[in-house]
């Protein structure tokens, strides 16, 4: 399994090779203030298993130890990795070429959800 993505210009682009660890659904204040969204769909990518093909994004510190990624072109946020997840990086789903080529199987934070958005689709809610 190979799958693409990039940016909003294109400058900043990705590979993902191999099954993910994960795909989700975030709901937590953070993704949401972080991308501008009601929630974020993450794609949990072990290290080793993707590359960027382009533009390097670039990384700054958004909480101790969180670090985001975007493209330093266009400003698109790239990624997502924790010290609290050692050995992964989260891309996000919206950003491949296919996003279809994915499904999620989970609410992360479920919590935290907007009131007006309906988790009624029978996935398991964290």
């Amino acid at each position: 399994m190979l799958l693409r993505g990039h940016c909003l210009c294109g400058a900043c682009t990705f590979e993902l090779d191999g099954p993910p660890r994960f795909v989700c659904h975030c709901h937590c204040e953070s993704c949401r203030r972080a991308t501008a969204a009601p929630f974020t769909t993450w794609i949990g990518q072990p290290d080793g298993h993707w590359r960027f093909t382009g533009t390097p994004p670039t990384c700054r510190e958004s909480s101790p130890g969180t670090r985001r990624g975007s493209c330093p072109v266009c400003g698109s946020p790239m990624f997502y990795e924790s010290d609290r997840y050692p050995g992964e990086r989260h891309f996000y789903a919206a950003l491949l070429d296919n996003p279809g080529a994915v499904t999620p199987t989970l609410h992360f934070h479920a919590a935290e959800h907007l009131p007006w958005i309906a988790l009624n689709d029978g996935l398991p809610q964290h």
